[in-house]
């Protein structure tokens, strides 16, 4: 749903563009506006429109991510930081094996020294 709308603002905006690129080459031809002046407007057009898209992608972002902690959903930095954490544990826990193994063993000699 949010992508349609989206797609749509999108699709509406490059509408908008072109036929504001029409109506400045209409008045070119006209003789109203010089081919100077149609290029000032559309790159001032371009500036505002990416200034524009720049404040709707953050706005969506925003949005995004509130929506995502409302329903609670881990995000790419607690997966990673969740990741780095079952790494570290994974090391411990294999470092604990070995002691326990090489203990497993000590205690086994040492019986057997016992009953020697």
């Amino acid at each position: 749903m949010l992508t349609d709308m989206i797609r749509k603002a999108l699709l509406a905006g490059v509408g908008i563009q072109e036929k504001f690129n029409v109506y400045l080459d209409d008045l070119v031809k006209k003789g109203e506006l010089s081919q100077t002046q149609a290029a000032k407007f559309v790159k001032e057009w371009t500036s505002i429109a990416e200034k524009s898209t720049g404040e709707v992608s953050k706005s969506i972002n925003e949005m995004v991510e509130k929506a995502m902690r409302k329903m609670n959903l881990p995000t790419a930095d607690d997966i990673e930081r969740l990741n780095r954490k079952v790494q570290s544990l994974s090391v411990r826990v294999k470092r604990l094996e070995t002691k326990a193994g090489e203990l497993s063993e000590r205690t086994a000699e040492l019986a057997e020294e016992k009953e020697a």
